[in-house]
């Protein structure tokens, strides 16, 4: 696991520096040159929502009766000028799937903040000193179905925060963007008691007597701190198709140090006209405090069987709004 992260590591840089500036930035211009040193603030806002469904009549082959929906929400306010930059944004992501004679299940759940503010010495430099606040966490509890009556998952169970600072690259922030920070902190909360208690998502289990009584309560905060490497970019593929790629990669000092988690986004955005469009979309990650269970020989419970590679995969048609 560890030498296939750390390719891909190689991979992200060298394709963010490797590839030729006409592939992310558009020809600049002496108006569009004026136009950057002026300080601004730009604000955008977009909803989304993707729908799948499939239906059988009398079909010979058989089949089940579904629909899907996701619903998104995202709004920007950022900044820019000579040197700085201050790129704000909230996003939320809610989805369910209902199948025949089945209940209704979630197929995503999202709330995250993002924010990052960089300073260049120069107006000629394409780096920046930059620090980063990275906040997700998830709105409804989740399920390992067909069981809906333990959650494995709550609001705040877990929740993560990134806070840490470093050096930036990018010639056009928005569109290409190589980040490093050799210090950040990564918090991890678990604020259900029953999580905790059993050590959910990394924090420290409760202890237990010899009649599995709690002597001592699970912790809700994990703390970490290590290193943070992130490269972003967007591209035009062709017309009306675009595509936006998002890497984190971070590895802690102290607990398991090398041992790199993963968090990889790759979404497709094919435009049809002014409000209706189909995504494509592909989500890998790797934690090595999400650890996976197996069944057990004993009929009824679960052994632990470590962390894997998780990964989601979506396809959808819907509409989306400015506003």
């Amino acid at each position: 696991m560890r030498n296939t992260l750390l390719a891909l590591i190689c991979l992200s840089v060298q394709f963010a520096f490797a590839q030729p500036d006409s592939l992310f930035i558009k020809p600049i211009t002496p108006k569009d040159e004026l136009k950057e040193l002026r300080p601004e603030w730009t604000q955008k806002n977009k909803a989304t929502f993707d729908l799948s469904e499939v239906a059988f009549v009398n079909w010979n082959a058989g089949g089940s009766n579904s629909i899907s929906g996701l619903l998104g929400i995202r709004s920007e306010a950022n900044y820019k000028d000579k040197y700085f930059f201050w790129n704000n944004n909230v996003s939320m992501r809610y989805g369910i799937n209902k199948q025949q004679s089945r209940e209704v299940r979630k197929t995503d759940d999202l709330f995250e903040i993002n924010s990052n503010i960089g300073y260049k010495p120069d107006s000629i430099s394409n780096w920046f000193y930059s620090a980063r606040l990275n906040f997700k966490t998830q709105l409804a509890n989740g399920y390992k179905y067909p069981n809906t009556d333990e959650p494995i998952s709550r609001l705040m169970a877990p929740g993560y925060l990134f806070f840490g600072g470093g050096m930036e690259y990018g010639k056009h922030i928005e569109e290409l963007s190589f980040y490093f920070s050799p210090i950040t902190l990564k918090a991890t909360f678990v604020l259900d008691e029953d999580l905790a208690n059993a050590g959910s998502f990394g924090v420290t289990p409760a202890v237990l007597d010899e009649n599995g009584n709690i002597v001592v309560e699970g912790e809700h905060i994990r703390k970490e701190v290590g290193i943070l490497v992130t490269n972003s970019y967007k591209l035009k593929v062709a017309e009306n198709i675009s595509m936006a790629h998002h890497v984190n990669l971070y590895t802690d000092y102290i607990n398991n140090f090398g041992n790199v988690d993963m968090d990889w986004r790759v979404d497709f955005d094919f435009k049809v006209n002014s409000f209706m469009r189909a995504t494509l979309g592909s989500h890998l990650k790797y934690d090595d405090d999400v650890k996976t269970t197996k069944p057990s020989e004993i009929e009824g419970e679960f052994d632990e069987a470590g962390a894997k590679i998780q990964w989601k995969q979506f396809l959808g048609i819907g509409f989306a709004v400015d506003f």
